[in-house]
């Protein structure tokens, strides 16, 4: 027997052995998946709130109370930020009292005849105190356009008492005004892309719970070498002919065939149950092994200082909790600062989101060598390590 077969036979019965312990597929699959489902649930609608819900009362019925309605308000309604409708003001001011809208603007009657003679004016904005955003963005919008009749007032006055000219007469003192008000934008919606790709909220945390719990998967393989040991099964093993180097490959090969195998069912899971948008398959792909082989060099090093089997689940848990807090597996780590997001670097788990970050939004494949890149020196240089130490356990 070949030590690669040696290893392929040591690999598929861990294998068996690990899918017929439910315990296994719970932690590589279902808890995962369920955490994500309900993460996604209780965080998503805060996460994408809805478009806000206003009302205007248009008590003027004036070309600028109009151009109010379909000039300013229809932009952000076709943005999606607000929906908007007509009503009375009084059912307007009831509605916003009542929580059913977030604001309403009221435009009192003659708005248009003070503007355009200079008097006072003002457009009324009623908001709700449950939605304080939205009545700060609709106090802004209002200010906006009132800045903008302002500009109207200035260029009817300049040309009204310009020394140059005789005084126009009022219908072209009203086509000067219907003229700058068809000239000035009073409300600007610009679009500013992200400086970095973001993952949407059913993604995110189908990610999280993924590579958290990878960490957890992958630990079998190594660990059942302790039991082994423990077991005295081990020596059994060494007496047979086979290599001690095709039993360590054997080992790791179970938990890389773990590791793959959970990732990929949860890949398949969340994007068919939770509708995350996991981005560029290859590139997924490349994460995925990446990262196995990551999570598998991490985990292994933590087994081979363990005298015990359940010494080295204790330990593998604290080092697994520990990472996935560090690495972001439960929320962004770049809004606790950009301390906190560099020593997270150290971790597969920022990799594994810098990854799938830089597919979003349909991005290339080439985007994620970088970060496949660092998870597989991480994979290196703990792998090199767990084989030195993890080698004396199969020592003759």
């Amino acid at each position: 027997m070949t030590d690669v077969s040696a290893a392929f036979l040591i690999a598929l019965k861990d294998l068996r052995m690990r899918v017929r312990d439910r315990s296994a597929i719970m932690l590589a699959i279902v808890v995962p998946l369920g955490l994500a489902a309900i993460f996604s649930l209780i965080f998503g609608p805060a996460a994408t709130p809805s478009p806000f819900a206003y009302a205007v009362a248009d008590q003027d019925h004036s070309a600028i109370s109009r151009s109010f309605r379909t000039d300013v308000l229809t932009s952000l309604e076709d943005d999606g930020i607000a929906t908007v409708r007509g009503m009375d003001a009084a059912d307007a001011r009831a509605a916003v009292r009542d929580g059913d809208l977030d604001a309403a603007f009221i435009f009192p009657a003659g708005f248009a005849t003070s503007v355009e003679s200079q008097a006072p004016a003002q457009i009324d904005v009623v908001g709700s105190v449950d939605a304080a955003t939205a009545t700060d963005v609709a106090r802004s919008v209002a200010t906006s356009y009132t800045e903008g009749l302002n500009a109207v007032r200035v260029a009817v006055a300049a040309v009204a008492h310009g020394s140059d000219t005789p005084s126009p007469s009022p219908d072209q003192l009203r086509e000067i005004a219907d003229q700058t008000v068809a000239a000035v934008s009073p409300v600007r919606i610009r679009d500013i892309s992200a400086q970095a790709h973001v993952l949407d909220t059913k993604t995110f945390f189908a990610a999280g719970m993924a590579v958290f719990f990878l960490m957890f998967t992958v630990q079998f393989g190594v660990s059942s070498l302790i039991e082994e040991r423990s077991e005295g099964t081990l020596s059994r093993l060494l007496a047979a002919p086979v290599r001690r180097t095709a039993i360590l490959v054997g080992k790791l090969l179970t938990s890389i065939a773990l590791g793959v195998i959970s990732l990929t069912v949860l890949v398949v899971a969340t994007s068919l149950l939770l509708g995350a948008t996991w981005g560029n398959p290859l590139g997924v792909a490349l994460l995925i092994v990446a990262g196995v082989l990551a999570a598998t060099g991490i985990t292994s090093v933590v087994a081979s200082f363990a005298k015990t089997p359940e010494q080295a689940g204790s330990w593998q848990a604290v080092v697994a909790v520990t990472l996935g807090l560090l690495g972001g597996a439960f929320f962004p780590i770049q809004q606790t600062g950009s301390v906190m997001a560099t020593l997270s670097l150290v971790t597969p788990h920022a990799w594994f989101f810098r990854g799938l970050g830089s597919l979003a939004g349909g991005g290339a494949v080439l985007n994620v060598l970088p970060a496949v890149a660092a998870l597989l020196v991480i994979a290196a240089l703990t792998g090199a390590l767990a084989w030195r130490r993890i080698a004396r356990v199969v020592a003759p």
